[in-house]
């Protein structure tokens, strides 16, 4: 998943960049979150530094602050070197200024004209997708599912478990920071996952990776992040 934020110290032009964003991530179906709109250059980088996941960055040059636009995106690179940025300004002739700052800008998005503006922003929305998706791909492992319309892709290091659903015919997965149900069999994902998954019981699929201890009388499995599962005396050895 990709986090979007928004540093933008103009109340009104914030809030119709917000609107176009929300509108694609919609529309588009695209596995991305809003997480920050602000006009606080200092309130980004809080929030930023506490994000596990890459980054992109909708940002003013003129802030109104002791911290530019500029300035801003040098600290971002430090926390995001994956990020991707782009700056949303009136004053084109600033761009010369991504190269003196060296914060590799994806691209500049000019206030002007609101109309382009929003196709502008759209087109950076999509970019970033399909740019991250292959460098995800590039980098790790994935898998890839189909829920909800969209389609997410997680790295396997951060998959715990498979679950199946109370809904027929759908499986949960569990990874280190969220749930996903989508249409699928504990049979079928058997078949397509790696040896690093192995079935404990016949509602669970686990990755042996991200087990942090077993109970054998308990006939319970602890993952990293607390999370549980059960295992049946039947496949326990196999585990």
């Amino acid at each position: 998943m990709l986090n979007i934020f928004i540093c933008e110290d103009n109340d009104t032009q914030r809030r119709a960049i917000v609107q176009t964003i929300q509108n694609t991530v919609l529309i588009e179906e695209l596995d991305m979150e809003l997480v920050l709109d602000t006009g606080n250059p200092y309130a980004l980088l809080e929030k930023a530094r506490g994000s596990q996941n890459t980054g992109i960055y909708f940002l003013d040059i003129n802030l109104g602050s002791d911290m530019n636009g500029m300035k801003l995106a040098q600290q971002i690179r430090l926390l995001d070197p994956r990020g991707f940025i782009i700056f949303i300004t009136a004053h084109s002739e600033l761009s010369f200024m991504t190269f003196q700052y060296r914060v590799e800008a994806m691209d500049f998005v000019l206030k002007d004209n609101p109309a382009e503006a929003k196709v502008k922003i759209k087109e950076c929305l999509l970019n970033a997708m399909e740019r991250y998706t292959l460098q995800t791909n590039k980098m790790h492992k994935v898998y890839t599912v189909q829920a909800g319309g969209r389609k997410i892709t997680v790295d396997y290091d951060d998959i715990l478990f498979f679950e199946t659903s109370s809904n027929i015919h759908k499986v949960i997965l569990h990874a280190k920071d969220r749930q996903i149900e989508f249409p699928s069999t504990m049979k079928a994902l058997s078949c397509t996952l790696d040896n690093n998954f192995v079935r404990c019981h016949r509602s669970f699929l686990v990755n042996k990776n991200n087990i942090k201890e077993t109970d054998a009388k308990k006939r319970t499995i602890y993952f990293t992040n607390g999370e549980t599962c059960l295992m049946s005396t039947r496949m326990m050895k196999r585990l």
